[in-house]
């Protein structure tokens, strides 16, 4: 089993940016794909950025291409996204996840493990 924790959310104005970070315990992480996802109230989830195992691929949603950068530190067992540049339409709840396969996936179904997720609001 893997447990995940999400932190580094919070309220903050456009323009800003925000580190999250989410650590992870119980097993290495170091062979499995990450993502981080976002649900806005009355939304469904979907991916916003997604590395694989080695950290040589990465995919990002349209919306926050170039804006948001996604990393691993294995040797922790930590994922992160940097975002910058935030707009109120990134205001959701994010959750960090993790696939028990090297590749990328992006749908959530394709994720095995779950944080409890952590809120970002940007205000106008």
């Amino acid at each position: 089993q893997v447990q995940l924790v999400e932190s580094g959310g919070g309220l903050v104005q456009a323009g800003a940016s925000l580190r999250l970070s989410c650590a992870a315990s119980g097993r290495t992480i170091s062979n499995y794909a990450m993502g981080w996802f976002r649900q806005a109230p009355g939304k469904e989830r979907v991916l916003v950025a997604a590395i694989s195992w080695s950290a040589i691929s990465t995919y990002y949603a349209d919306s926050v291409k170039g804006r948001f950068t996604i990393s691993r530190d294995n040797a922790k067992n930590t994922l992160f996204l940097q975002m910058n540049s935030l707009k109120p339409e990134d205001t959701a709840d994010y959750y960090c996840a993790a696939r028990a396969e090297r590749a990328i996936d992006t749908l959530p179904s394709s994720y095995d493990y779950w944080g409890q997720g952590t809120q970002v609001t940007v205000s106008s």
